[in-house]
């Protein structure tokens, strides 16, 4: 395994870890360790499928897609514009949380109550946004050493705090209806990766038989971090841990919180650009709107009418953009075995029984995390 095949599993990784990391303690506390930890495995290898499967459609294809022009190729020019809006709302649910733990955490982090969160928030919007204007697009492009700084801070923060793991707080279960179902969405969120398959294509070019290990090894390690966060996340504070969990763990932690929103925020942003203007060719005022207005006015409202809070906030994002985009890659992976215009290095099993189950899993998601 050389180097380029770890920077395709590090760009999956980095894709996949991010604000998700940081509600997922709250609501495993909430529900019961066990129970979020039972969703983690099984959406994280039902995500390991369909990336894989994602990954077989790049490869029966010689030119180069976004997930939307795959969708476009495939299944038609609605599917394509489905697969953008799949998109886009999971970005802008992401944006969002992003704004609200950011305003949390600075204002925690400067040792100034909650009631001047939103300041903070519209602090770190304004900087994020004057550097997206300057188009620093090297900072996107710091997966391998991001991702390690973030392993290596996960798991000083789980030797720091093991000691104080309660049993009691790992062995509590709630097994009432919305309790089972509550670690759905925002698990679904923190385990989403399919924008940067693509790119792994690219990236590991002529070496495409390793595509596949440099998946499940770029799956796999975000839900070994996932399960150490949650383990002492949920033992140390139980109940009390915070939604934006690194709160919980004081100074230090609350940097990890804090870099990982803002490399977040700043990558996603720029990806969102790139599709107005490449994909949509919006002009450059109407990009600055939709790419940096609207994720702002979508806070302000959202903050003050107190309507969503930064879990419900990812869980409705996962459920919905990674729902969509997981039920429309089945289907392109489907169509793209009997269309395909290049035999790929391997071919992810498939079959009718499968597409509606998963799909059946995915609509569901969606329906529990909007109307539950």
């Amino acid at each position: 395994m050389n180097s380029r095949f770890w920077a395709a599993a590090f760009t999956l990784t980095g894709t996949i870890v991010g604000a998700g990391i940081l509600g997922l303690p709250s609501v495993f506390a909430k529900s019961g360790f066990f129970i979020g930890l039972f969703w983690l495995l099984v959406l994280g290898g039902i995500l390991i499928y369909v990336n894989l499967c994602m990954s077989e459609v790049c490869l029966r294809t010689k030119e180069k897609h976004q997930l939307s022009g795959y969708a476009k190729k495939y299944l038609g020019k609605n599917a394509g514009r489905l697969m953008f809006f799949a998109f886009a709302f999971g970005i802008y649910a992401a944006l969002v949380a992003y704004l609200i733990g950011e305003g949390q955490s600075l204002s925690a982090m400067f040792g100034f109550s909650g009631q001047y969160t939103i300041y903070f928030a519209m602090a770190f919007w304004l900087v994020l946004t004057l550097l997206l204007r300057e188009g620093l697009k090297g900072l996107k492009r710091v997966e391998t050493w991001g991702v390690l700084a973030v392993i290596l801070i996960i798991f000083i923060i789980f030797f720091g705090f093991v000691f104080s793991i309660k049993l009691e707080n790992l062995y509590f279960m709630d097994f009432s209806y919305s309790s089972l179902l509550l670690p759905f969405g925002i698990v679904f969120f923190a385990l989403l990766g399919f924008t940067s398959i693509p790119e792994l294509r690219e990236e590991i070019r002529g070496k495409e038989k390793e595509l596949k290990k440099a998946i499940l090894y770029g799956s796999l390690i975000p839900i070994v971090l996932y399960i150490l966060f949650c383990i002492v996340g949920v033992g140390a504070f139980g109940m009390g841990v915070s939604e934006v969990a690194t709160l919980s763990f004081g100074s230090f932690a609350i940097l990890l919180g804090i870099f990982t929103m803002m490399t977040g925020y700043f990558s996603l942003s720029f990806c969102l650009r790139d599709s107005y203007v490449k994909d949509l060719k919006f002009s450059k005022f109407w990009t600055f709107i939709f790419v940096s207005v609207l994720p702002l006015l979508l806070y302000a409202i959202i903050s003050y009418f107190n309507l969503l809070t930064f879990v419900k906030v990812l869980g409705i994002g996962g459920a919905v953009s990674g729902g969509l985009t997981g039920i429309l890659v089945l289907w392109m992976n489907y169509k793209a075995k009997q269309k395909g215009d290049r035999k790929p290095e391997y071919s992810i099993p498939i079959n009718w029984f499968l597409i509606v189950l998963l799909s059946a899993i995915f609509a569901a998601g969606i329906i529990i995390e909007l109307f539950f």
